[in-house]
């Protein structure tokens, strides 16, 4: 089965299920998986993140390999929001490493407080930073303040995800 055909063929749930259930817990189609993402063009970049996070929510260990490739990929300033979307929804399902922690940390930071962002990409670096939070205690002085400011301000999606966070980080 060609990945890249099974990418470009729809851009639908039921072809990101399809491309999921395919992948499995193979580490080699994950990696052809992350590679397709990697090197684009624009469409298929796109269409190859949403099931790259959903792959990774089922099976966490297969982005451990990936992450810092992903992150500088994430990183660059011309990262598309379904990129970014896609990379910051994966980080709330595993087990950061020590050595990335504080990288991911500014990285969803500058998501959270730029207004500019999607609410998507803002909410999922919400919910990772809370998740850090849980072994680096001292974000809790940063994020508790910022979300609280935000929360007047933020969509029904944003102030959701305010409050389940809020309540978290002061149990």
């Amino acid at each position: 089965m060609n990945l890249k055909t099974l990418i470009l063929k729809e851009h639908s749930k039921a072809q990101r299920e399809r491309i999921t259930k395919y992948i499995g817990d193979d580490p080699k189609k994950f990696t052809e998986l992350v590679d397709i993402f990697l090197t684009g063009p624009y469409r298929i970049t796109q269409r190859a993140a949403w099931p790259l996070s959903y792959c990774v929510e089922q099976n966490h260990s297969l982005i451990k390999p990936h992450i810092l490739t992903l992150l500088k990929f994430v990183e660059r300033p011309d990262a598309p929001d379904a990129v970014k979307r896609n990379i910051v929804r994966l980080l709330q399902f595993i087990e950061i490493p020590k050595r990335n922690q504080g990288r991911i940390a500014n990285l969803c930071f500058t998501f959270l407080l730029d207004k500019k962002e999607p609410i998507a990409v803002r909410v999922f670096s919400m919910r990772v930073l809370g998740n850090l939070a849980k072994k680096m205690p001292e974000l809790k002085n940063e994020l508790i303040p910022l979300i609280e400011d935000e929360i007047p301000y933020g969509s029904a999606g944003f102030i959701s995800r305010g409050r389940k966070v809020l309540k978290e980080l002061k149990s």
